[in-house]
């Protein structure tokens, strides 16, 4: 059990990461502070968050900028109609060794990272969708019978369209539960859409810096975990 004392030093180191860090992605993302701290909330919370807004108004931005000020893998799926579920795993293939050997090889999805962003999630069929299933839930992906563990902290965000726009399919309610929360992101107001328009005509365009580490994240999660509810 974690001492009085070390729990509140522990405490105001949380409290001075997720500072810094909200901090260092408000220098790339112009406006959305509490998207930003929602975000933040759900990675440190140890859950997966889904955004959902019409395109175009920084979703993916923002989920590769957390990427870069943690260090962190990343990789994004841009969900389409004809995505199959061996598109976001992987596939066993067929190699071969220097002894001129064949055999059967797997070979990683993207969902082997840290932090995955999908892209437009509610474009692709329910099937696909399942996919993530598993490694959202159990942090883990299994392949024709093999357990492959995700490197944590696994951290997943998806955007989707709001479901009246054409070529939409409802998540599933076994999907929506492998998220902690949903937020509404709301179109920017006309200072920020200005701001964001200086921003994309010049030669260089802000980059967040490196705040946190994976192995940082995953310490301050467990702080998270210690705290009391009742």
């Amino acid at each position: 059990m974690t001492s009085p004392s070390t729990f509140e030093r522990d405490a105001a180191q949380f409290v001075e990461a997720f500072r810094r860090l909200h901090q260092e992605i408000s220098t790339v993302i112009v406006g959305h502070q509490r998207l930003i701290e929602d975000v933040l909330t759900g990675l440190f919370a140890g859950g997966h968050v889904l955004l959902e807004g019409v395109p175009g108004i920084g979703k993916t931005m923002l989920v590769s900028t957390l990427a870069s000020a943690l260090d962190s893998a990343f990789s994004r799926i841009q969900f389409t109609p004809d995505l199959m579920p061996s598109d976001i795993i992987g596939t066993r293939v067929v190699a071969e060794d220097d002894a001129g050997r064949k055999h059967f090889s797997f070979q990683k999805g993207p969902v082997f990272t840290q932090v995955l962003l999908a892209d437009e999630i509610n474009r692709a069929t329910p099937k696909t969708q399942s996919a993530l299933l598993e490694a959202m839930q159990e942090k883990a992906v299994t392949v024709a019978g093999q357990r492959h563990a995700l490197e944590p902290p696994f951290f997943v965000l998806a955007t989707q369209n709001p479901l009246e726009m054409e070529g939409t399919y409802p998540l599933p309610e076994a999907q929506l539960d492998r998220f902690l929360f949903k937020v509404m992101v709301q179109f920017p107001p006309l200072d920020d859409l200005m701001e964001v328009a200086r921003r994309t005509t010049r030669r260089e365009t802000p980059r967040a810096k490196v705040v946190l580490k994976a192995e940082d994240v995953v310490r301050l999660t467990g702080v998270v975990r210690d705290v009391p509810i009742a």
